[in-house]
């Protein structure tokens, strides 16, 4: 049976209990909600259903006033705003919400996807890694359950989504830097494989580089679960002598910052820094980071209200921009008249 290839518009209940290796009933007790059945077997039902093509809108005809959210960590406070406001929005409709991280793992993130699909959410909020590959996304669409990207660029047609516009944006503020006088800039992102927002961020740079007659450096990609706790940039400051570094999140931004300083640079005075997202605790920090704020709490509460209507019929899938908003801070100043040759070396070496 596993090797048999259905046709979604004519596969059954039978079908899918041949392909999960179980009964009729056990299927039904899985879709239904009703009656004892394993963990083990629920997934295997489930991911057989999936498999299959078979929509489990119509396999589960009751679904739970549950909305299901996947988002890739908790770690970075522009992921809890959001999903504070989902929360807020689905308490305020007798709602219930359940959260799964996929760790920006595209296979993580599949999985989890097939797991929060198996409680009958009414529908599903996610931020993938790349929703023109996402598989989890893909799952949601075979299941004909209603979904709404959240910061995801370049959502499916026909996919709900809320973002800003990642490109603009960081375009925007590296134009501030060209006109403050920096020609030295580099990007550092979190890896492009686990991030659509980090390569639109990237291609805003490269815009703002050429307009101005300069030339754009390749990304430096970092790890973003291992990059959030350190980064050495003693190669990269050796070998590019920037005079700004764009991160495309806050948390690498505060990094960067740390990483000069331990190399014996201040912030802006040596090296600007700006960043991305806008979260809270960077506005505390010294200097105060220069960045792009993205209004998290009310895209989660938009993407949640979108698929209450959705769900409901209400409304087809939409595609909403919010604003993003400059937030002007002290991390950034027109470069240092200096010998770029040696400024790095000598800063780290003051005695040579």
């Amino acid at each position: 049976m596993r090797g048999r290839t259905v046709n979604s518009a004519d596969t059954t209940i039978r079908d899918v209990a041949g392909r999960a290796g179980c009964s009729i009933a056990t299927v039904s007790r899985v879709v239904t909600g009703h009656g004892p059945v394993s963990e083990e077997m629920r997934k295997r039902v489930v991911a057989a259903a999936l498999e299959l093509g078979f929509p489990l809108a119509r396999a589960f005809p009751e679904t739970r006033p549950v909305i299901s959210i996947l988002i890739p960590s908790l770690t970075n406070p522009v992921f809890a705003a959001a999903v504070a406001g989902i929360e807020q929005r689905a308490r305020s409709a007798g709602m219930f919400t359940i959260l799964g991280q996929s760790n920006y793992d595209p296979a993580q993130e599949e999985a989890i996807a097939a797991t929060l699909i198996a409680e009958r959410p009414i529908g599903m909020i996610m931020t993938v890694c790349d929703p023109s590959s996402s598989l989890a996304l893909q799952r949601l669409r075979k299941a004909e359950l209603p979904v709404v990207t959240i910061y995801n660029e370049d959502t499916p047609q026909g996919v709900a989504a809320v973002q800003v516009d990642n490109r603009a944006a960081i375009r925007q503020m590296a134009d501030e830097l060209v006109a403050l006088g920096h020609r030295h800039i580099l990007f550092l992102a979190g890896k492009f494989i686990s991030s659509d927002r980090s390569a639109s961020r990237y291609a805003g740079y490269r815009d703002a580089m050429l307009a101005a007659g300069l030339s754009p450096a390749p990304p430096i990609e970092v790890d973003f679960i291992d990059a959030s706790r350190d980064i050495d940039l003693t190669e990269v400051m050796v070998e590019w002598q920037p005079t700004a570094i764009m991160a495309s999140n806050d948390l690498l931004a505060v990094t960067v910052i740390a990483s000069l300083r331990r190399a014996g640079l201040s912030v802006p005075e040596d090296v600007s820094v700006t960043g991305f997202d806008g979260i809270d605790f960077a506005r505390h920090i010294h200097p105060r980071l220069h960045t792009i704020r993205q209004p998290s709490q009310v895209m989660g509460t938009l993407a949640a209200s979108l698929l209450l209507d959705m769900a409901t019929g209400h409304k087809a899938p939409q595609q909403l921009r919010p604003d993003f908003i400059p937030q002007a801070g002290d991390s950034i100043a027109p470069p240092r008249q200096r010998d770029r040759s040696a400024s790095f070396s000598t800063k780290r070496n003051p005695k040579s």
